[in-house]
């Protein structure tokens, strides 16, 4: 083996299903791992190119219909809140029901989300990081930005014959094409934001100086933002119908409500003939938490959070109860996971293992627990695999696509994917991830690149104690501080990212250079949306600025793009 270096890069396929970023010194790795070709999806090794010949054609022989997915996401859920990541009783949350499933499928250890909700719910239903889905912070009381003019998953899905179903939290968004009904689902119940912004001015506790002036809370009704339950459907694409107005009660009843209307669709889908793709975005655990009377006190430590989490693992099981009454648990792939780490700024919250909370790019913030359970189908284990929620968008599609279907074959190709088709991952038995790389992203920043057990940490938040701070939340403030220069840590053997050692990590620099630059590359060949304003002064986009706004405004004034029909 010389010492040249391979580099993948995304030229004319931005949509391919390999790690593309990775730059490695082993040709082997390119040669035998890295194959891909129109007939076969990006499988890493021999046992993983031909699983999808085995089970799941003769599945859907079997059931007559491609698999049906369920993504069950947290709000404000930590790595180590659940049993079977190390937390469930030890920590005073029970989670039998995550527990169970998680054994019978494969744990992902290494999984990310973004730092912060709407961008990691945009990143699973778009495919992509928050620099090309451009929803770089959550949109709060009624502010721009969303979805609107992005190719979506439940798109897609739509194209490929699945009914598509959205149910709970969304904050994608609240301008009209960014609704539900306009980005790919035939029905949505939830609300449109973000739980405390429903909460946070009616409670004492919290917004004394708010709920206690009669004129400070009549100028919050009069806000133009979403205040009720909707119910959304593309019968009507200008607006969603207002349900119930949305106070401190009635928030206590919405994740059971949601249970009750994904339970209802579910055993709708039982005789259908089409399969369905189900997103239910829970409330709960969501700072402010709001646990309903009938879970309040029932948890082992009897705080709000865990009664919240408790409540939780409830409603995952009544909906994973449905599926096994109703037949289709053997049909269905259910994706568990959580859209960021913990609010630790807004005590009693979630648990990590790890440095850092929501809002940040240390681990704490962005490693989230999950799990993909999928009965007969996914063989129970561990991996310690590279996984991004982005990897759900091409994961999704090939699941639900005939054979040789692409993502390029659905989404524009000036329109870049970040995820990686992660199939091989899920059903072969001894699968390993397809990807090897992973950046961090936090606002504009890219704050950190991942590299197997090697994390590069370019920009990070200044702390103070326990709690994170001088970055106001991690989304709606500046960050406060660097680390210095570039900082190199071994996440098996520092998990808390405290001591980089560089010279120990030199072997590994010239990779991790060269991978960070193709990711640059990427960004100007494949510029953001303009939907937020780019760190001035972070230190890996600062020479890429002038070019990636020129980019960014030519690609705005293009319009948007039409994907193939």
């Amino acid at each position: 083996m010389d010492g040249s270096f391979h580099v993948q890069q995304a030229t004319a396929e931005p949509h391919r299903y390999l790690d593309r970023h990775l730059v490695t010194r082993d040709p082997d790795y390119l040669r035998h791992d890295c194959t891909f070709s129109s007939s076969h999806r990006r499988l890493r090794n021999t046992p993983q190119r031909h699983i999808m010949s085995r089970p799941h054609p003769a599945l859907e022989q079997k059931t007559g219909k491609k698999p049906n997915i369920l993504i069950f996401l947290l709000d404000d859920v930590g790595w180590m809140d659940p049993g079977f990541n190390g937390g469930g009783i030890a920590v005073g949350n029970d989670t039998p029901t995550m527990d169970r499933l998680a054994a019978g499928g494969l744990v992902l250890t290494s999984a990310y989300s973004t730092p912060s909700c709407s961008p990691t719910r945009a990143t699973i239903h778009t495919g992509q990081n928050p620099l090309h889905h451009g929803l770089l912070a959550p949109p709060m009381y009624g502010m721009p930005g969303g979805l609107e003019g992005a190719v979506t998953l439940p798109m897609v899905l739509k194209q490929l014959g699945y009914v598509t179903q959205a149910v709970g939290k969304w904050h994608m968004g609240e301008n009209q094409g960014s609704l539900p009904q306009n980005v790919g689902y035939d029905d949505f119940m939830g609300f449109l934001t973000v739980s405390d912004e429903y909460t946070e001015w009616r409670d004492i506790y919290f917004n004394p100086e708010i709920a206690l002036s009669p004129a400070r809370t009549r100028m919050m009704e009069a806000m133009p933002f979403n205040k009720h339950e909707l119910h959304c459907t593309p019968a009507d694409k200008t607006k969603c119908t207002d349900g119930r107005l949305i106070d401190l009660n009635y928030t206590k009843d919405l994740d059971h409500r949601w249970m009750d209307y994904s339970v209802a669709f579910i055993r709708r889908m039982k005789d259908s003939k089409a399969p369905f793709f189900l997103y239910h975005g829970t409330r709960g655990c969501h700072f402010d938490n709001y646990p309903s009377d009938q879970w309040a006190g029932r948890s082992r430590a009897r705080t709000v959070y865990s009664d919240c989490m408790v409540e939780m693992d409830h409603v995952l099981g009544e909906l994973v109860k449905t599926l096994e009454e109703t037949g289709q648990a053997e049909n269905t792939l259910v994706f568990f996971s959580s859209d960021n780490g913990p609010e630790c700024e807004v005590p009693p919250a979630g648990r990590t293992a790890f440095r850092g909370c929501k809002g940040s790019s240390w681990e704490g913030g962005q490693r989230v627990p999950t799990f993909a359970y999928w009965k007969g189908m996914i063989a129970p284990r561990r991996s310690e695999g590279l996984f991004d929620l982005a990897d759900l968008f091409n994961t999704g599609i090939s699941l639900a696509g005939k054979p040789g279907a692409q993502v390029a074959d659905f989404v524009p190709k000036t329109t870049y994917i970040d995820g990686i088709d992660q199939t091989g991952l899920l059903l072969a038995d001894q699968g390993e991830s397809a990807r090897r790389s992973r950046p961090y992203f936090l606002l504009g920043y890219l704050a950190a690149l991942r590299i197997d057990e090697f994390k590069y940490i370019l920009t990070a938040e200044l702390e103070n104690g326990f709690f994170p701070r001088g970055y106001n939340g991690g989304f709606t403030g500046p960050i406060a501080t660097s680390t210095g220069g570039a900082v190199t840590v071994n996440l098996y053997t520092d998990p808390q990212e405290d001591a980089g050692s560089g010279v120990r990590h030199l072997p590994m620099m010239t990779e991790i250079q060269a991978t960070l630059q193709q990711y640059l590359r990427e960004l100007v060949k494949y510029p953001p949306r303009l939907q937020g304003d780019f760190a001035p002064n972070n230190p890996p986009l600062y020479d890429l600025l002038p070019q990636l706004k020129a980019a960014a405004e030519k690609r705005a004034a293009a319009g948007p793009q039409v994907p193939p029909q």
